[in-house]
């Protein structure tokens, strides 16, 4: 039986480990496993230990600073993608590498646009997020310039929140229904990371999440 071209290919959960020279913890490190469930983890906040709240049950997040809660409830991105790094870095990046929960196939994650919908099995997503690198990620990676190099691909995958709660689980089809907004995740990145063309492009969308709307004010206030 021939498979579905966008689909699900691996999901990933991550445990708690050490990161060198910090106290906390990370569960960027994400390892397959045969299902996930998700579920709508309320507003980024940090938990006893400053950790965060993943929408993948027994996901651990490190930060609840920086990471988690609904609009980063459970990120994507694409085998695609980890094939072109394996061939710029030379080595193997197994699913779950780069920190997601869903590793797909057949489909461009990197032209999702803000509040798409993606419906996979009794699951519904919106796009809701860009991942933005962070030294977290450039320690795991122990690449030189890893953050620039990766940011400057500018194909980072998405941040998606739940809409309805249920399981998912490899080879699970993926529907992606278009929101229209214009509003392209891969500009997102390139606002967060500093781009002011980009900034002032992602203030003109009303719809605009309210975190990235005060990140991008500090960051005109701070340029003025």
């Amino acid at each position: 039986m021939a498979l579905p071209a966008a689909r699900v290919l691996s999901v990933n959960v991550g445990s708690p480990s050490p990161r060198s020279g910090r106290k906390s913890p990370t569960g960027i490190g994400k390892v397959p496993v045969d299902l996930i469930e998700v579920a709508d983890p309320g507003p980024k906040r940090r938990g006893p230990d400053g950790e965060g709240f993943s929408g993948v049950a027994g996901d651990f997040v490190g930060s609840g600073r920086h990471h988690g809660g609904t609009d980063q409830a459970v990120y994507a991105f694409a085998r695609e993608e980890l094939d072109h790094w394996e061939r710029e870095l030379g080595r193997d990046l197994p699913a779950g590498m780069f920190g997601e929960n869903l590793t797909t196939t057949g489909i461009d994650v990197d032209a999702a646009e803000y509040g798409d919908r993606w419906s996979i099995g009794e699951v519904e997503l919106r796009v809701s997020a860009p991942r933005v690198p962070c030294a977290t990620f450039a320690q795991r990676m122990g690449e030189r310039a890893w953050v620039r190099r990766f940011a400057e691909r500018g194909r980072a995958g998405t941040y998606l929140a739940v809409l309805e709660p249920g399981t998912i689980r490899p080879g699970d089809p993926i529907t992606v229904r278009s929101s229209g907004s214009g509003l392209a995740i891969p500009l997102l990145l390139a606002a967060w990371m500093g781009d002011l063309d980009a900034v002032a492009e992602a203030m003109t969308h009303d719809d605009l999440d309210e975190e990235s709307r005060r990140h991008f004010t500090r960051l005109l206030a701070r340029r003025a």
